[in-house]
């Protein structure tokens, strides 16, 4: 079981070019969307989160179910879902503004256990920087690293929520010790201001990079780096796309029974190169539709 833990909100996101074009209501966030793309891939995967009892979350649970994911381990609310509007510029890029106050998953409380039979915690985007929520979830962070559960972040910063970015910075480094893997994009890792190599050597067994259309390179502790070129395909958005990479990573690694330091450490140039190609294969899909839609197994071929 992979247990993805972080917000679920609703993405509103232009039908068109165009600021009078209408917007379409997409499920989304990013721990929502790694939650779904590991149900299509078909690894079995939990959400943990607290989601809205209004309209808006009860499509985003139904989204999980669709997807297989099981959601025993989300928490409800009358609060309102969070709203994220859209706005896609040049190459299909995204662009965020937030409507969180008072919102559900700002709420959510660290639950007492991890469900039977996790492997691997899944961390990132918005649910690590909106409080209370945020201090929850990097409670679950330490108790699961504590307990040897492997453990992923990707930070996928959003800017416009973090009022003190100093701050944010450093209590991204004072997560690096409960962190197995790290994932971010060059824009996180050049915001962040570090570099793999600085952050390998605070925890993680392995950083990968993603480079968009370029494609993602993997460092290892062992001074190893490994690169692969990005999928050719004709750009829609990139929404959801980072989401999917971690989905894929984390798919790939339960594949190879390598969801831990030692194993990733035994992955080599091969399994490396193996797995990176898979996660550029299943992004390429994502961002061949609008709005975050990663593939299923049977569109991206088994791992």
């Amino acid at each position: 079981m992979i247990v993805v833990a972080g917000e679920a909100l609703i993405d509103l996101v232009p039908r068109e070019a165009g600021a009078l074009a209408g917007l379409d209501p997409r499920r989304g966030g990013g721990p929502y969307n790694t939650a779904v793309a590991l149900g299509r891939l078909g690894s079995p995967a939990a959400f943990c989160s607290r989601i809205s009892q209004d309209a808006f979350g009860e499509a985003l649970a139904g989204g999980l179910r669709e997807a297989g994911v099981d959601v025993s381990s989300v928490q409800r609310g009358a609060e309102p879902t969070t709203l994220a509007v859209a706005s896609i510029g040049a190459g299909g890029s995204a662009r965020y503004s937030f409507y969180v106050e008072g919102t559900a998953d700002r709420l959510f409380s660290a639950p007492s256990q991890l469900p039977d039979g996790t492997r691997a915690v899944s961390f990132g985007t918005c649910s690590l920087v909106l409080e209370p929520g945020a201090t929850a979830y990097e409670e679950l962070m330490r108790i699961a690293s504590a307990q040897g559960v492997f453990t992923a972040l990707d930070p996928n910063i959003r800017s416009v929520l973090i009022p003190d970015a100093d701050a944010y910075r450093a209590r991204f480094k004072s997560w690096l010790p409960s962190v197995s893997l790290l994932k971010l994009s060059e824009e996180d890792a050049e915001w962040l201001g570090g570099t793999p190599r600085e952050w390998l050597a605070s925890g993680p067994s392995a950083v990968v990079v993603t480079r968009g259309g370029d494609g993602l390179t993997a460092f290892t502790r062992d001074g190893a780096e490994y690169s692969v070129p990005g999928e050719p395909v004709d750009v829609v958005d990139t929404i959801g796309a980072g989401d999917t990479v971690n989905a894929a990573l984390l798919h790939g690694l339960a594949a190879r029974d390598a969801l831990s330091g030692p194993a990733l450490a035994g992955l080599g140039a091969d399994g490396w190169a193996e797995l990176l190609r898979f996660a550029a294969r299943a992004a390429a899909i994502t961002c061949s539709r609008a709005g975050a839609e990663p593939p299923y197994a049977h569109e991206v071929g088994v791992f």
